[in-house]
């Protein structure tokens, strides 16, 4: 573990999403950070893991890419598998969960795939094998080429510690933060979200703007694998700038409860100071005083919550708010129908690729008005 050999780190994607979180990963030093299936990928070493899960806003969860071989029956599987370093990459007192997934192999039961490199690491360290184990390891045979990944983050990355009040049709705070991106926000604008759910754009926008990082207050999977090292984790993690921030980020909803969710969401998050949530109509709807920026909203789009015949009345109402207050403001609207972003008249830029929010495709919107 303590070796410098890079190894590939997988940072797993919201389908749709990974051009803008090749962009955050590149941004964030990942200098060689490219696009394939499923995510992104960039050569590195441990503390790469561990500054990668605590700084990114986007991944999902984040692989250690361990090894690589090809295997054409479940023998050969369990052959080469016994092969692999697993004293380094795992401790013999914590539980594992192995799991297993193939495509165009001659091995193809991943059920089997997985039980033969749970017994290889058994019989090699001794690691007890566990159906509930926080730390798991990945097994993806393709084109009969194993992967070997362990999951170093452990619960999903838009598990930030800080969101126990959830609204109706929540935004991931992972793709939140990437529709941001795509969006243009840096930091240095004010955010307007009117309706604003739980809050998850208005606190995600102010924690950029604070530098926060994503990951400060939560545990990961890479604390229980061998030389991983507790002093140099607690080193990079203390070291974070802040910065002083002059901008206020807005919500409102006509719901009381989200309102209330959303500000205890916020006080959580340790960015109370800078936000603000009221409970108001769109109809009543004005700028804040200040600069124009950003607003940016997920509406009800009928697949979700109720049908789709009153919502266009309330996109076009919308429309009709920003387009009469809101000049020099830059739009986003994430919504699953087209007929309901065209009902609110704003003149979009070409669409971006459709992204898989809850198993419903949606597209960002944007306008500059």
């Amino acid at each position: 573990m303590n070796s410098p050999a890079p190894f590939d780190i997988f940072l797993v994607a919201t389908p749709g999403l990974e051009a803008p979180l090749a962009d955050e990963a590149r941004a964030a030093g990942f200098g060689e950070a490219k696009i394939i299936e499923g995510g992104v990928t960039f050569p590195g070493i441990w503390p790469d893991v561990w500054r990668a899960n605590l700084v990114l806003r986007g991944a999902t969860r984040i692989l250690a890419r361990v090894a690589s071989f090809r295997a054409m029956h479940l023998a050969q599987l369990d052959k080469r598998a016994r092969k692999v370093p697993w004293a380094e990459l795992l401790r013999a007192d914590v539980p594992v969960h192995v799991e297993a997934s193939c495509k165009r192999s001659r091995i193809y039961h991943a059920g089997a795939a997985a039980q033969r490199v749970a017994t290889a690491i058994a019989q090699t360290i001794g690691a007890p094998i566990s159906e509930d184990a926080t730390l798991r390891v990945m097994v993806r045979i393709k084109d009969d080429l194993v992967t070997i990944s362990i999951d170093t983050t452990g619960e999903s990355l838009h598990k930030r510690g800080f969101k126990e009040g959830v609204a109706k049709a929540p935004m991931r705070e992972t793709m939140a933060a990437l529709f941001l991106r795509q969006c243009g926000y840096s930091g240095a604008q004010p955010v307007l979200d009117p309706m604003c759910g739980s809050g998850t754009f208005v606190i995600e926008a102010a924690e950029i703007a604070l530098g926060l990082r994503p990951g400060r207050e939560r545990s990961f999977a890479f604390e229980q694998v061998p030389g991983f090292d507790e002093r140099s984790w607690s080193t990079l993690r203390a070291n974070s700038e802040s910065r002083t921030v002059d901008q206020r980020f807005f919500g409102y909803d006509r719901d009381a409860g989200a309102i209330r969710m959303a500000e205890e969401n916020a006080t959580r998050a340790g960015v109370a100071g800078l936000t603000r949530f009221t409970r108001q109509t769109i109809e009543d709807l004005t700028p804040p005083p200040g600069p124009a920026g950003l607003v940016i909203v997920n509406p009800p789009y009928g697949t979700r919550i109720g049908a789709k015949g009153p919502l266009i009345g309330v996109h076009r109402t919308l429309g009709n708010v920003l387009k009469a207050r809101f000049a020099g403001w830059r739009v986003g609207i994430i919504t699953a129908d087209k007929q309901l972003a065209q009902a609110t008249g704003l003149a979009f830029e070409p669409p971006l690729p459709p992204v898989l929010h809850g198993g419903i495709r949606v597209a960002l919107y944007r306008a500059h008005l």
